[in-house]
């Protein structure tokens, strides 16, 4: 019987709550696991940015990115850490790096998602460059931004194709407000997509490995409540639908954690944002929803690290498009056949077992933590990161309430 040690990496940008909690459950678990006769312990390392050896060994198993997404020097480093050492991380940086909202939004509607129907507009403005007054004049067509609006009608929105955090989103009623947000778009690329108006229902899922949380999100709401606290809003069978089309979205692009966005129109769910595969992870936001997230986060993370779970180098679409092409099969149908390909790539069953069979005490010891001062530093800490010094108190209370009304209701 060996002694083996599993080492998981954090590879952390402006995240200041989630890791302090992440570290310190693990730390308090002190798991020591039977893993194939060895005996498997656990360290988490947050990871740092300096200059590295192209042939310079790995000494993670695991690890959780943050930062692929924007910081290049970061995103090298994983990506040779796959190619050379096989390390396996969330997520995939190849597909992270090229899949942009207009690239899912084709996906899925390949797929057959009732994605709503969608629009690239070229630049208003752009950056000069050598090449580039040449290529406007022999090959940019002059077209008239409101045509596009009429063909595609109203209400609809703008929005960058490769945006996030709803910054440049513009709600567009008639064709003078949209005229209005394209002059203002500037350099950016941009989608103008056909609203789901009216719609009874807009969903965030939070999907981590094959765990999935599904919240009613208020978009229009102040970000600290947007998430919100509700229950029984969803029956049995959207919520498999809504698992189903998140496990899918995720696993298709070979992602480990994203969220998706919905809206439910006559009882369709119809995706309008899923490319979020460094989704929202802050106690100022998720709130009563965020310790799901932390363990969620270390559940996965530890299943990976010890069951020395091999990354899907590349994204293999064929079974996806196999099934798209069936015409005998509805969308339901279709979208349970995706789902199936998503458990069986997730490894759900096995997952589940881990989990079951090795942290059985991890709900406990998250309910004991998330009572602790180190918790309530945590939230703390994020707030002043954030907030005006004279609401520093009154939002670490809010949402330090919201975490113990969270462990009332895992109580009950």
């Amino acid at each position: 019987m060996a002694q083996i040690t599993k080492r998981i990496g954090l590879s952390l940008g402006a995240d200041l709550c989630w890791p302090i909690c992440y570290e310190e459950i693990l730390k308090r678990l002190d798991l020591e696991l039977d893993i194939g006769g060895d005996r498997v312990r656990f360290e988490v390392e947050r990871l740092t940015i300096e200059p590295f050896d192209l042939r310079q060994p790995v000494r993670y198993d695991v690890v959780l990115d943050r930062i692929t997404h924007w910081y290049h020097t970061s995103r090298e480093w994983i990506k040779k850490a796959i190619l050379m050492d096989d390390l396996y991380v969330l997520n995939n940086p190849w597909s992270l790096q090229s899949m942009e909202k207009a690239t899912s939004y084709c996906a899925m509607m390949r797929l057959g998602f009732p994605v709503p129907d969608t629009w690239m507009v070229p630049p208003k403005e752009y950056e000069p460059s050598p090449d580039l007054q040449p290529t406007l004049e022999r090959y940019a067509k002059l077209f008239d931004i409101t045509e596009i609006g009429d063909q595609l009608g109203y209400p609809s929105y703008m929005k960058p194709y490769d945006g996030g955090a709803w910054v440049g989103v513009d709600r567009i009623n008639d064709a003078k407000a949209l005229k209005a947000a394209y002059e203002k778009s500037g350099t950016r690329v941009m989608h103008l997509q056909k609203a789901v108006d009216p719609h009874d229902l807009f969903v965030r899922c939070i999907g981590v490995g094959p765990q999935v949380r599904i919240v009613n999100y208020d978009p229009s709401a102040p970000l600290h409540e947007r998430y919100q606290v509700d229950f029984n809003f969803l029956t049995a069978d959207e919520a498999r639908t809504l698992r189903d089309m998140t496990l899918t979205i995720n696993t298709f692009f070979g992602w480990d954690f994203n969220s998706c966005e919905a809206l439910r129109q006559d009882g369709l769910f119809q995706p309008i944002d899923f490319a979020n595969a460094c989704p929202d992870s802050q106690v100022t936001s998720l709130h009563f929803h965020f310790p799901w997230l932390v363990k969620a986060q270390l559940r996965w993370s530890l299943f990976c690290a010890a069951t020395d779970r091999k990354m899907r180098r590349t994204v293999d679409w064929d079974p996806y498009y196999e099934i798209a092409d069936r015409d005998e099969l509805d969308y339901e149908a279709k979208l349970a056949a995706y789902g199936a390909i998503a458990n069986q790539r997730l490894e759900s069953e096995r997952f589940e077992e881990f989990c079951d069979h090795h942290l059985s005490q991890l709900d406990e010891v998250a309910l004991e933590f998330f009572a602790s001062d180190t918790a309530l530093e945590a939230v703390r800490t994020k707030v002043e990161s954030l907030y005006p010094a004279h609401e520093i108190d009154s939002f670490t209370d809010h949402f330090w309430g919201l975490i113990q009304f969270w462990r009332k209701t895992e109580m009950e």
